[in-house]
């Protein structure tokens, strides 16, 4: 009985240290230790974000139907700038985590100004092109007239001000990388915290403020999301983590650019790869109607919640797997990834469990539409049923990142994707008319087979000697 306690209480005091910030070093000391205390912050940081989403979905989901397609739409198209937001955030991350184990912290500085000035450049690109053609992008996706009509300002506000979107990545990335995964998680907490308390005074309306409908989820995420980037800014030029950024390094330092550029290419290609699976994985849902678009979406957004956990453990993975390697410590750097894995797995698969039994009411927590609940239930059922295998593939694939090859998850990501799970996915539902359930096989099937590659690949250890 007394050593349970004991282990209670040091389970909080742990917590206390984990979520404050204090402890830094992971580069020695116990794996699991390290693995929790980068861990929490890390799945904290990520609930927030799946939380933006979440909450979106409940306030909009009273709007109407055609504005819950909209925001699944739209979030299809958005993943492409995430792509390329987390494509960077992966180079960022393996370069300053391996500055940091090589105790050189003016070279992880120069590596954070670098990536946010790409960030800046890219998100000015598409910033243009959603302004500008806001109801073209909703009609290639698929979107009827009617739904076009009423949400493409949600389209326009939330590409328009994608900048929010590429920094709140990045200069996460870069704290995820210097261990200092606690501000990376307060940044989210400031930008979900006005979220959920702008949305629906811009949805419905609140004094002078006019009801936008579904736009006004956009306005309100883009304040958040804003007033965060410019809490981390505030932090990094005022030296409140190991990265300190001051005026001098406010300029184009072309090796440590390309550097980025060369380490980000493949991690941009992996998730561009996955991303622009998912767009035509949504335009194949759009052949089925609003009912079936909103049911994917709202399980998607659940689904999300619990993948965020899953993706903090491997961002933690990633972390260690860059300051060890930089450390010249490989056999802990793989250590770290097996035991950060098999704790991904556990969670997923709990996880799995209340989604197979529940899927129908949790849906329905969104709407009272019957077949938007039908849907949504099918859905989170079949996809659910390989969480098992998310869990540890996500943190297997995000180790190579970790370590700066990022082009194993690329190849990885090809074959499964456009190889397998696109084409299943075409012939399941439309030539063999399985209709959705043709879609959500395929996507569960992919995760699956990238979790087998990987897991072998990993094994063979040529990530140890990749060089950023």
């Amino acid at each position: 009985m007394q050593s349970n306690k004991i282990s209670v209480k040091q389970f909080f005091k742990y917590l206390r240290i984990a979520v404050s910030g204090k402890e830094q070093d992971f580069t020695s000391g116990s794996i699991r230790r390290a693995v929790f205390m980068l861990s929490i912050p890390m799945i904290l940081e990520m609930l927030m974000e799946s939380i933006f989403a979440i909450v979106d979905i409940f306030y909009v989901s009273q709007v109407s139907v055609n504005a819950v397609a909209t925001i699944g739409l739209t979030e299809s198209v958005i993943t492409l700038v995430y792509a390329v937001a987390i494509g960077l955030s992966m180079a960022a991350t393996a370069i300053v985590a391996r500055r940091i184990g090589e105790k050189d912290r003016q070279g992880a500085s120069q590596a954070a100004v670098q990536v946010i000035g790409l960030g800046v450049f890219v998100a000015a690109i598409i910033s243009v092109i959603g302004i500008l053609y806001p109801q073209e992008i909703l009609q290639l996706m698929g979107g009827e007239e009617d739904l076009i009509a009423e949400g493409y300002g949600y389209t326009q506000v939330l590409l328009g001000g994608n900048v929010t979107i590429m920094l709140l990545f990045l200069i996460n990335a870069v704290f995820r990388g210097a261990g200092d995964a606690s501000i990376a998680m307060w940044a989210l907490v400031l930008s979900n915290g006005l979220n959920i308390i702008l949305d629906p005074m811009f949805i419905f309306g609140f004094g002078p403020i006019p009801a936008f409908g579904v736009e006004g989820a956009a306005i309100a995420t883009t304040i958040g999301r804003g007033t965060a980037v410019i809490f981390q800014l505030m932090v990094l030029f005022f030296g409140w983590s190991k990265i300190k950024v001051g005026f001098k390094d406010l300029v184009l330092r072309v090796a440590v650019m390309l550097n980025l550029i060369r380490v980000s290419l493949g991690g941009i290609g992996q998730f561009l790869i996955g991303t622009s699976s998912w767009v035509f994985l949504m335009r194949i849902m759009s052949e089925f109607g609003s009912e079936v678009l909103a049911g994917y979406t709202i399980a998607i957004r659940v689904m999300m919640f619990t993948l965020m956990p899953a993706w903090g453990m491997s961002n933690a993975a990633a972390t260690l797997v860059g300051q060890n390697l930089g450390a010249k410590k490989p056999q802990r750097a793989e250590d770290s990834v097996w035991k950060t894995g098999k704790y991904s797995a556990i969670f997923m698969g709990l996880v799995s469990i209340i989604y197979l039994i529940f899927a129908p009411e949790i849906v329905s927590w969104f709407t009272q539409e019957a077949a938007v609940i039908k849907n949504g239930a099918l859905c989170l059922r079949i996809i659910a049923a390989g969480y098992v295998f998310y869990g540890y593939g996500m943190v297997i694939i995000n180790a190579f990142n970790g370590a700066g090859d990022t082009k194993t998850p690329t190849w990885i990501n090809f074959i499964c994707f456009w190889l397998l799970q696109l084409p299943f996915a075409y012939l399941m539902a439309l030539t063999f008319d399985y209709g959705p359930m043709g879609v959500f096989v395929a996507i569960t099937l992919a995760e699956v087979l990238i979790t087998v590659i990987g897991i072998l690949w990993f094994k063979k250890g040529h990530w140890k000697s990749v060089n950023v």
